[in-house]
């Protein structure tokens, strides 16, 4: 069994927030004398669930209250710092964070003005870490349909300068997905990835949705078209990846337990699998984590965590060269030289 650790990966699902170290979360608010709930503080990692629509409510306060921790440009400079390198001791080669500016804006002068900040703190933790990244702009799907625009034109004015892709997050319980077809279409002009959240807490119908009405490149989460063959058929013809959170989806159940997370039946259906943290400050587990309990639930062989951490580069919106280079390493990690 090969060390993990060392097995070269891209990570393509990582919330901003929610990549915040529990240490730093506890610093910066003893710093401003910020109360953190008792989730955040003795009780951490929090035990949570999103069965119902007062459980996710219960997770999102969690997430808004770390969020608020933020007040200061070396903030986001520090947060975007240590997430990359808590990949890169992971094995990360390539990160695509996920931030919705319109939760910061009011703090930090706007969404253009925070999404400068984060672009350019990303490209500062890069030179630091030597760690790839790039960033997704993601809409928030309780939040009107019109918003959303103006965060695709947001993400498409910055499509050649750091920003990858757009994402649509939240429960995807609330509001309806189609609405936010006009968003995704300005995002597609740009040549962005389209990549929202989907399959996790609704099930294939909702897939469809993202699919049909979106035109989804990626889906976040995406796991539960294990439930439908005709439907996973389709995402491995139409090359749709899904960002596959194991950690995430048994901590919010949607799964009972690891064993239940239906990774087998996805790559035995040929589909692209990128495993992703989600938010390792509230679930306690970072990217390494995901495969290393994928190995343990699934007795997954190195040849098959190769082809996922495989599948997650060619998944990413990395350059070609770079993409290159980390699968050549990924070769290099399975063939023991």
């Amino acid at each position: 069994m090969r060390d993990l650790l060392e097995l070269p990966k891209a990570h393509l699902h990582l919330h901003f927030t929610g990549s915040m170290r529990h240490s730093t979360l506890l610093e910066l608010a003893e710093r401003d004398g910020i109360a953190l709930p008792d989730q955040l503080v003795r009780d951490w990692p929090p035990q949570l669930s999103a069965a119902d629509e007062k459980g996710w409510f219960r997770f999102q306060r969690l997430y808004d209250v770390a969020r608020s921790v933020l007040r200061t440009e070396g903030d986001v400079r520090r947060l975007v710092r240590e997430a990359a390198e808590d990949d890169v001791r992971d094995g990360g080669r390539w990160l695509e964070i996920q931030v919705d500016p319109s939760g910061y804006a009011a703090r930090f002068g706007g969404i253009t003005a925070f999404t400068d900040l984060v672009l350019d703190a990303v490209a500062e933790a890069s030179a630091t870490t030597g760690l790839g990244m790039a960033v997704v702009i993601a809409a928030n799907r309780t939040r009107h349909p019109l918003d959303a625009r103006t965060l695709a034109r947001l993400a498409a004015q910055y499509a050649d300068r750091g920003v990858v892709g757009f994402g649509l997050s939240n429960d995807e319980r609330r509001g309806r997905t189609d609405e936010f077809a006009p968003a995704f279409h300005i995002a597609e002009r740009a040549g962005l990835l389209l990549a929202p959240h989907g399959g996790e807490l609704r099930g294939p119908e909702h897939i469809r949705v993202c699919l049909d009405s979106l035109g989804a490149d990626r889906l976040g989460h995406g796991v539960r078209a294990a439930e439908d063959p005709a439907l996973l058929d389709r995402i491995v013809e139409q090359g749709v990846a899904l960002e596959v959170c194991p950690v995430s989806n048994v901590a919010l159940g949607v799964y009972s337990d690891l064993t239940s997370v239906p990774l087998p039946t996805l790559l035995a259906a040929g589909a692209t699998v990128a495993l992703g943290a989600d938010d390792p400050l509230l679930f306690g587990s970072r990217l390494a984590g995901q495969y290393a309990t994928m190995r343990a639930a699934h007795d997954l062989s190195d040849d098959e965590l190769a082809e996922l951490a495989r599948m997650s580069v060619r998944a990413s919106r990395a350059p070609d060269g770079v993409k290159s280079a980390i699968l050549a390493d990924i070769d290099a990690w399975h063939s023991g030289s």
